[in-house]
């Protein structure tokens, strides 16, 4: 069993990939097999296992994400209560609820078992620079 801690700089809303730096910690782990589970620490970003050739894709899954929840001075979004942090603060609480903050990837032949094109991505859901922690785990 295997444990590493990642820091993440974002600089807004986005996809950040952070494939190689979990298939770095794989490969340094040794295993032959097992499974990979990633894990972020916070509640206004999720993790998402996505496109990795064209960034179009993950432009239009952000565009798709801020259009779904707008930032919490529109309109449609006046039924919130909590807005003390910032209008883009409870709308990223819900994108990060309608995703994932933890993701298990198997490990085969000493690699993680990702498709060609996927990639594993920290979204980010806030309008600010955030420092993100994503903890992974190698169970054996």
């Amino acid at each position: 069993m295997s444990l590493h801690r990642h820091q993440l700089q974002t600089t807004g809303p986005g996809l950040y990939d952070f494939t190689a730096e979990a298939e770095s910690f794989v490969r340094q782990a040794g295993s032959h097999e097992g499974l990979l589970t990633v894990f972020v620490r916070h509640t206004s970003c999720s993790l998402v296992i996505q496109e990795n050739a064209d960034p179009d894709v993950q432009r239009d899954l952000n565009a798709f994400f801020q259009r779904l929840v707008p930032s919490a001075d529109h309109p449609s979004m006046s039924w919130l209560r909590h807005t003390t942090e910032g209008p883009d603060d409870m709308p990223a609480h819900i994108k990060a609820a309608l995703t994932q903050t933890s993701i298990g990837i198997p490990v085969m032949e000493g690699r993680l078992a990702l498709g060609t094109w996927q990639g594993i991505y920290l979204f980010e859901h806030r309008e600010r620079p955030h420092r993100r922690e994503i903890v992974m785990h190698l169970s054996v």
